[in-house]
Parts: structure tokens; sequence; C-alpha cells
């Protein structure tokens, strides 16, 4: 069908919610626009759904939504026909509540069992709710840190992973199949209810989750007594309620909330873009902490799985990035719990391979053994996975993603931001009891491993043009690998697409032993390394840096001259 019968067939049939039949109607004639909304599906991939709240095929609404939905019903049924369940949660983005109780309502009209929160929850509880419930699946209604016009949904496995590819490819197949306006099976939430398929989660669930991020605790009693003061922002998010509660049940008496961010608001006023990886985000917060002088600033996402930090440093506030963080709790976990006495053994740390090679040597100092894999934090979760089916999980002890995602404890398959709230904020007591700063850390991780330097560029492609691109960029350099980076020989590259490394000095190859991906990584003589990706769920193309100096400043000096050589070269 050509994108003018499309258009003509949803104004005539996409009546259920009235937003989508007026946005249709303002763009009649609008070719540009028309286009732009259903020249394609919206990709239902391994992060699930994401795109912009709106009419049309390659949109987020009510009828997208409910396809995927109605995808996933009928694979369920398939692998359980005996009868299966799905854990439901959402964040405070725009008709991001409408949209978990339409999915909701299909499952429920399918004869699948929905256990789903009375309100809005963050994004790791929706993992622990599915094996909590022992569910097939489970929704999370979000679209993470991205800007307000955006919506979308990721799926979880019975493991309280994303999905794997192959599952996800396999609900592709049904989703497929589905007519958007025909053939889907819904009932209200009400109804649903009533007939006893779909149940609230209940306190208990989320009290038995809370019990566990406090498990992960290694001094429980220090924050009590540390007289912490902590500036909190929850970006108008999810985080709000158990970001807090965290905070108070681990003895930090002095929290101050920006009032600006503290309720749950889609249209993120305050902060555009609600991605604590930007300053710009954390702006509010940084006003606040000018007045308020806390010890601490914590900023998590809007569906709390991320969380980012500013710390005093002089008269001013210090951002560490999420490198830093990880890094600094990374070696916080390994060194006390090897004093304690309960590191385990053959400890296991996991990173992904964007995320910074200082961890090499901090796994290194401690006897841990560091797996690498794919960015996506489900591939993180994958191997907790893996350590359970062999009656292992207490070896696993760390595992975090430069895009500030953390998780310590397996009792979930996701980053979590309410556990490393936690963590940041004692190990800031901890240090605090020896007479240490969080900078004075930071500037002592780096005199003991080195100075590492790790940086992203993100580069923009909007609109079927803008995919076009962002492929004709990846696929020139497979083909034409640069033979040197601002005057730095490249001495080899990694492409995980084709699942190979290759040694440009001696020719040889090695096999790359991940899942394919479309991921290059380039390798200088200087020990600095490029990685390109574009982006699985914004039209972008990231550039992850990584540089080693012998001071902060030669690092980031190294990496400003590489990312300057590279800008050039994806913008020809």
């Amino acid at each position: 069908m050509d994108i003018n019968a499309l258009y003509q067939l949803w104004l005539e049939k996409a009546v259920k919610d009235p937003d989508l039949k007026k946005e249709l109607e303002s763009v009649k004639g609008n070719t540009e626009e028309i286009n732009d909304r259903f020249y394609r599906e919206l990709e239902f991939g391994t992060g699930g759904l994401r795109g912009v709240i709106g009419a049309g095929t390659n949109r987020m609404n009510y009828y997208t939504v409910c396809k995927a939905t109605q995808g996933l019903a009928s694979y369920l049924m398939k692998i359980k026909p005996e009868g299966a369940a799905v854990a439901v949660s959402y964040d405070s983005r725009i008709k991001s509540d409408y949209f978990a109780e339409s999915v909701a309502g299909v499952l429920s009209a399918n004869g699948i069992r929905v256990f789903i929160y009375k309100e809005l929850m963050p994004t790791p509880m929706l993992s622990w709710a599915v094996r909590y419930h022992g569910c097939d699946a489970g929704v999370m209604v979000t679209a993470s840190h991205n800007p307000a016009k955006y919506n979308g949904y990721k799926v979880y496995g019975s493991d309280g992973c994303q999905l794997t590819i192959d599952a996800a490819n396999a609900v592709l197949a049904e989703i497929k199949k589905t007519d958007v306006f025909e053939g889907i099976r819904s009932i209200s939430l009400e109804e649903g209810i009533r007939s006893g398929l779909i149940k609230y989660i209940d306190d208990k669930c989320i009290d038995d989750y809370m019990a566990e991020v406090r498990k992960q605790s290694l001094h429980p009693d220090i924050c009590a007594s540390a007289g912490l003061k902590v500036v909190y922002t929850p970006l108008n998010g999810t985080g709000n309620k158990p970001v807090r509660r965290i905070l108070k049940e681990i003895g930090i008496k002095e929290v101050v909330v920006v009032p600006e961010q503290e309720n749950p608001d889609g249209n993120f006023t305050t902060c555009p873009y609600p991605n604590p990886e930007f300053k710009e985000a954390l702006q509010k917060g940084l006003e606040l902490c000018a007045k308020e002088k806390p010890d601490l600033l914590l900023a998590t996402d809007p569906d709390c799985d991320r969380v980012g930090i500013a710390v005093p440093d002089g008269d001013d506030y210090a951002l560490f990035s999420g490198n830093e963080t990880g890094c600094l709790l990374l070696d916080y976990v390994a060194r006390e719990r090897t004093a304690l006495g309960t590191m385990p053994k053959n400890p296991v740390a996991v990173k992904t391979i964007v995320t910074t090679d200082l961890t090499r040597a901090i796994a290194k100092k401690y006897g841990i053994e560091l797996i690498e894999v794919l960015t996506g934090f489900k591939f993180i979760g994958e191997q907790i996975g893996f350590l359970e089916k062999k009656g292992e999980t207490d070896r696993y002890i760390f595992g975090f993603e430069e895009s500030y995602g953390y998780l310590a404890g397996g009792y979930v398959r996701d980053k979590d931001a309410v556990v490393a709230s936690m963590l940041i904020c004692e190990m800031a007591a901890f240090y605090r009891s020896k007479g240490i700063s969080l900078i004075e850390a930071r500037k002592r991780m780096y005199e003991e491993y080195g100075c590492y330097c790790n940086k992203l560029d993100n580069f923009a492609f909007e609109g079927a043009s803008g995919m076009a691109k962002m492929q004709e960029i990846m696929t020139s350099i497979r083909t034409n690998i640069p033979k040197d980076i601002a005057g730095t020989k490249v001495i080899a590259f990694a492409d995980y697409e084709a699942s190979e490394k290759t040694d440009i000095v001696t020719g040889a190859k090695t096999k790359i032993d991940l899942p394919k991906s479309n991921v290059i990584t380039l390798y200088l003589e200087d020990s600095a390394t490029l990685v390109i990706r574009p982006s699985g769920t914004e039209p972008k193309i990231k550039i992850y840096y990584t540089t080693v100096g012998k001071s902060n400043d030669e690092a980031a000096a190294l990496q400003a001259k590489y990312a300057e050589a590279f800008t050039k070269l994806v913008k020809n």
C-alpha cells in the first residue's frame, strides 16, 4: 500500500484516540509530513519500540502499541499455550499510562494474565516484577532519557532481561502478520480486572524489591552517622518515591528535592532532554546546589535506570562521567568486599565494549574476571543469567556501562538507579569517614590506575534520508578503514557485524565471539580506541573515544585531537 493510501486508511479508521485524527487532518496535503509518518513501520527490535508520539505507522500511538502487543501475545501463546503471564510498568511520559493500560487490555483479551503496577515505577522494578511473579515476559512503557516528544516500550523475557535477538525476531514475525486495525484483540482495563486476568502488583512486591536493594549495601550503618546532605532530582520521572525511600532507609536525613522536577511530568519543561549524561538536564539541580551546598547531587532519568552525580569541587560542583562513577563504584565494591571477607571465589564483573578500559586495571588488581559484552545492559543481565544457570550468581559483583547505568547484585537484570543511588551515597559516606572527598577519591584512582579520558560524540541524522546516511557512513568506514586518525596510525580494527578483528600490521584475523552487531572499533598505536555504532534507539551515530595519557590534560588533549579529525571524516 502506498503512503497516501495508508494515510487515507488511518484517517478513516484511527478513531480510538481522537488526538490521532486531529493530527492527521492537520497535515492534510503536506507531502513531507505525511511521508515522515508513513514511510516505514516503527521498528521493533531487541530494544522493543521507540519513536515520536503521534499518528502513523512510524509513530508511537494506540495502534502501533497494540499491534506490537498483539504480536507479543501471539508469540507467548505459541511458546506457553497452557497460559502465559506478563508484568507491565510505565514511566511519566506523555501517554505512558494510557499505553500501559492498552498493553494490558490486549494481553488480557488474548487470555494472558497481567500484573501491572498501580502507579508509575522504574524500569528495574519491572525487571524485578517479571521474576517475582514468575512471568513469561514484561513490558515497560518508556523512552528512557529521550526528549518529551518520544515514547516507547521495552519487552523483557522470563529471565527479567530485555528480549534476546532470537526472541525479538520471533515476536517481530508475529507483529508482521497482524493487521493494525483488524488483527488486534482488546478489552478495557476494567474488563480485564473484573475477569481476574489483570491484577495490580501489591506493596509486598515493592517492599521485597527494596529489601533486595538494601542487601547490596557493604556498610549498612555508615550513612546514618555521616551527616551527608543530598540534593536529588528525579527529572520529573519515576525515581522520586523509590530513591527517596532508599535514601531514608539507609539513614540520610537531609535530602532536598529539586521542586520543579519532583513530580511526574512528561513535558520535562525544565529539562527538555532529561538525560543525566548532559549538564543541561542537571542545571536546576546545580542551581539548587549553589544555594543548599550539599555533599552530593543525584539525578535519575525518567525511568530511573540511570543516575548522574555532581560533587563539590572548590566553590563549584564537578560532574562525574558514567565511566568515572562506574569505576569508583567497582573499585569501592571490590576493595570493601575484599576487606570484609565477602568477596566470592572467582568474582565476575561485566562491562560493555564501549565502556572504559580503566576497568581492566581495577579487575586485575582484585583478581576479578572481567567479561566484555555488546552495548546494551541486556547483555550484562544475560551474563548474570548464565551464572545463575550454573548456580554461581554470587560470583557477579558489579556491572556497568558508560551511559550511567550500574548494577550490583543479581536480583534484577537491568541497570538500576535505585541501588546505584544507594551505593553512591554509601561510597561518599565511607570516603568521608576516612577524610576523603569524592573528588580526592577520583584523583587517587587515576594516580593508581592511569589517566583515561573517555568521551562520547553524537551525530544526529533525522528522517528517512538520515537512516540512509547513517548506513552509508558505516559502510564507508568498513570498506575504507582509515590509515590514521590525526596522524596516529590505526593498527587494528574490529568489525562486530563480521565478527572479526584484523591486525593491520600483521594481517592476522581473530574471531569475535559475540552476537553480530553494527559496531566498528579502531585501535590506534598509542593505545587509544574509537568505537563507532549507530544508536539502537535514536537516529544517531555514536563515537566513543578512549585515550590514555600521563595526565588528565594529556589524555583530554589527545581525545580532542582525534574527535576533530573523526568529525571531518563523518561529515564529509
